[in-house]
């Protein structure tokens, strides 16, 4: 077996891999903002933003389903291979290189969607609030956000791992995720993200590590009540069965608020 070449560079510096490990609960994902766009919304919903929208899975899908898109992130090398799996595919989508936090769209959009824990990556409550008040500014009235993060209920262990693998044709992407320090009163959590690749005959291991924000049920209400533009309408989980909407409480872990913009 040949050597596995390692380096200290970020997941999201290669978003093929990335693509790769999160690739298929992406039909799942397109399919309740869908749902939640027709249950949710008293019009119709063309034009959807994605926030963070990383190598642009997301936006590849809603895209092929109709939708008018547009993808921002701080990543240009996500961006990149997100225009280029657009042009693949010959779809069409905007992309913008935008902060999460100020970022201004030329036209209000219909909905916004940050389904996988991007939000958790902005490690301050300010921070936090600048972030949802940008995506209300930049949708109409009676428009929906969907933001998705994982809870810490009261009793969770503070450490944890999740280990999967994906392949398709002669790649293999093994993904390790374990967060390895939590402090509740500072409300951080360390994770550590382990990306093993094996491309033909090529062993690559990717290791990076970075902060996420912690929220439990009530420091969330907090945070969402301090943003008067929006209302929380419902709460589910990441099984995402838009007529089995979940109870806000201490026991809930994984999340996926319905927010709309007051008209």
């Amino acid at each position: 077996m040949p050597p596995i070449k390692t380096s200290d560079q970020s997941w999201y510096d290669h978003p093929q891999y990335y693509d790769m490990a999160f690739r298929e609960d992406t039909a799942l994902e397109a399919t309740f903002v869908e749902a939640a766009a027709r249950k949710y919304c008293d019009f119709p919903v063309r034009r959807i933003v994605e926030p963070a929208c990383g190598s642009g899975r997301l936006v590849v899908e809603l895209a092929s389903r109709g939708y008018q898109l547009i993808g921002l992130d701080l990543s240009e090398p996500a961006l990149k291979y997100l225009r280029k799996r657009l042009a693949r595919r010959k779809l069409t989508a905007e992309t913008l290189l935008a902060d999460m936090t100020a970022f201004e769209l030329d036209r209000p959009a219909d909905a916004a969607c940050c389904l996988l824990n991007s939000f958790r990556h902005l490690l301050t409550e300010s921070a936090a609030r600048s972030h949802l008040e940008s995506v209300a500014r930049n949708l109409r009235p009676g428009g929906l956000y969907l933001l998705g993060l994982h809870l810490v209920p009261l009793d969770a262990d503070p450490y944890s791992i999740e280990r999967w693998t994906v392949t398709q044709g002669k790649t293999a992407v093994f993904t390790d995720l374990r967060v390895f320090a939590s402090d509740r009163r500072r409300r951080i959590e360390k994770m550590r993200v382990s990306l093993r690749v094996r491309c033909g005959e090529d062993l690559w291991r990717f290791r990076s590590e970075f902060d996420l924000r912690l929220y439990t049920a009530a420091q969330i209400r907090r945070l969402f009540a301090s943003v008067p533009q929006f209302e929380l309408c419902d709460v589910y989980d990441f099984w995402y069965e838009i007529d089995e909407p979940q109870e806000l409480n201490n026991d809930i872990s994984d999340t996926v608020f319905v927010l709309r913009k007051r008209t």
